[in-house]
């Protein structure tokens, strides 16, 4: 079993030793280090490989959101917080989840769990014999989703409808366009319009303003039109 290697930060010393505590009875979870001032944590992170923080959000020095834009982002975050207003703010930060001030034990577990279930899901993502799959926050759950069934992806402002093969239902996660792009693969997926993503392999014909992805008419906008041409050019035989 994997052992998951993380750090508490929170500028109220009790509130750290809880989670110490907490992190010290569950069997997955190794405790590198815990601070009360997310600057020394900061620190920290420059030269240990950490894959899990247990972040407050309300310190004096730097917010907790601030603090999880400057983290590598294969480090996963569970928020602390006596403040249900930094919910929203904190599944924009992409999260593995939110624990609400108090909090018992059981749920730092239920919380920890999520992690450990996302930190398995790229062990086997990493698999060389496991098809290649995408893993999204949607509402509270981890989702996996196999590349090879992803029929177009729709973007809403922050948000991203999923849609799949088998799957009558878009499934929804919040995340931009840009941020899906980077994480799928660049030789499988192309985005042909601010709004719209296609699987490659999946076009069935084009025009100069639409493309065809199964029995979806997908537009094609004048920002992508040059990179969608470059695309076809580059794969038709000569």
């Amino acid at each position: 079993m994997k052992l998951i290697r993380c750090i508490a930060v929170d500028d109220e010393p009790l509130a750290v030793q809880l989670i110490e505590s907490y992190i010290k009875k569950t069997p997955f979870l190794n405790l590198v280090g815990s601070f009360s001032n997310p600057s020394d944590a900061l620190r920290v992170l420059d030269y240990e490989s950490i894959d899990l923080i247990f972040l407050d959000i309300q310190m004096p020095d730097i917010c907790g959101i601030d603090f999880s834009k400057r983290v590598k982002e294969k480090t996963r975050i569970i928020f602390t917080t006596a403040f249900s207003k930094y919910a929203l703010d904190s599944y924009r930060a992409n999260a593995i989840d939110y624990l609400l001030k108090p909090f018992n034990y059981n749920d730092f577990l239920s919380a920890a769990l999520k992690a450990k279930e996302w930190f398995d899901l790229i062990e086997l993502k990493k698999s060389p014999k496991s098809e290649p799959m995408l893993f999204v926050k949607s509402g509270y759950n981890n989702v996996q989703i196999k590349l090879s069934e992803i029929t177009y992806l729709q973007g809403f402002k922050d948000y991203i409808k999923i849609y799949t093969d088998n799957n009558p239902s878009p499934i929804l996660t919040l995340m931009t366009m840009k941020a899906m792009m980077d994480t799928l693969p660049k030789e499988k997926f192309i985005r042909v319009h601010r709004s719209f993503i296609v699987p490659v392999d999946k076009i069935k014909n084009s025009d100069k303003a639409h493309v065809w992805v199964k029995n979806h008419k997908i537009p094609i906008s004048d920002s992508y039109k040059e990179s969608f041409s470059q695309f076809i050019s580059s794969r038709a035989i000569k």
